[in-house]
């Protein structure tokens, strides 16, 4: 079994067990009057929504480019990995308005469900976490969808430890405490991928590019007076790509070109990281000379 072929399956089998305890802590949170078991139901729910999208971004990610869309869907990773950030934040910010009103009149809650439940939230996403392991190291989509699956089982932790506060000690307001707490969590987790994400959508420089650097880097021939119309991006995880002008003081051979620019390409991929390249041969051309220039 191919490696793509068994995440396609481990991704499947971790949506239907994320299926299987939404369902059964949303009835419970209803049953004991828990807004920390409906938040870990909810937090369920949106591990079922990222786990989706992963398994379609991670379908179509395979599909081969083609003359209407050259690129294929290289980005669909990407795009899955800001969606299931941005439903993260969103989560967040309505677990934490619920637990504030909670708070402020706190209600009886039938702890033996929580800690049940809780239980069995901890066991499924344990699960999931563990199919997913490998996988998760290898692309942003399925890291994403990794982390809400190891946020969920933490959080199910914190209310198995809330549940039995309550079972014994009929602490009720730490339901609502431990309800903020997984919201704050989801919060700061969301803001960082949802960054990572958007600034490979929005074309910017890896920051592990220094941009300052790089152009001293690949003048290793004398016969290059200078380097500019630098465009650095990220396509997705795997590649960074760069375009270039290089301007000579010679009007070199196409020959003389091809052997600069191989001995550019491996200086490029070593010290960089970059393994797409285009870089645009000058000679007297009167053109903006910035290393930067706002096409």
């Amino acid at each position: 079994m191919g490696q793509h072929h068994k995440t396609q399956k481990y991704l499947g089998l971790s949506i239907l067990l994320n299926i299987v305890i939404t369902v059964t802590q949303a009835v419970g949170g209803v049953l004991s009057g828990s807004l920390a078991l409906l938040s870990d139901a909810l937090h369920n729910f949106s591990d079922v929504i990222s786990l989706l999208i992963s398994f379609v971004a991670n379908r179509y990610a395979r599909k081969a480019a083609s003359q209407e869309k050259t690129f294929g869907y290289k980005r669909a990773e990407i795009i899955a990995a800001f969606i299931n950030a941005a439903s993260l934040i969103v989560l967040a910010s309505f677990l934490i308005y619920e637990s504030i009103l909670r708070f402020i009149t706190p209600e009886p809650i039938q702890a033996n469900w929580v800690i049940t439940l809780a239980t069995l939230g901890i066991v499924v996403n344990a699960l999931s976490v563990l199919l997913l392991q490998n996988s998760a190291s290898q692309n942003m989509n399925l890291k994403s969808a990794y982390l809400h699956l190891m946020s969920d089982m933490a959080a199910s932790v914190a209310v198995l430890l809330g549940g039995i506060a309550m079972y014994y000690y009929q602490w009720f307001w730490v339901d609502s405490v431990l309800t903020l707490g997984i919201a704050f969590y989801l919060l700061v987790m969301g803001y960082q991928l949802l960054k990572e994400s958007f600034n490979i959508l929005m074309l910017f420089t890896p920051d592990s590019i220094d941009l300052i650097k790089l152009p001293a880097a690949i003048k290793i021939d004398p016969r290059i007076q200078n380097i500019h119309h630098l465009h650095v991006w990220q396509v997705n995880e795997y590649e960074n790509h760069l375009e270039a002008h290089i301007d000579f003081n010679e009007n070199i051979s196409i020959a003389d070109f091809d052997d600069i620019l191989e001995k550019i390409e491996v200086i490029l991929l070593n010290d960089f990281g970059i393994n797409h390249v285009n870089i645009q041969p000058e000679y007297r051309k009167d053109d903006n000379k910035n290393i930067i220039v706002q096409d």
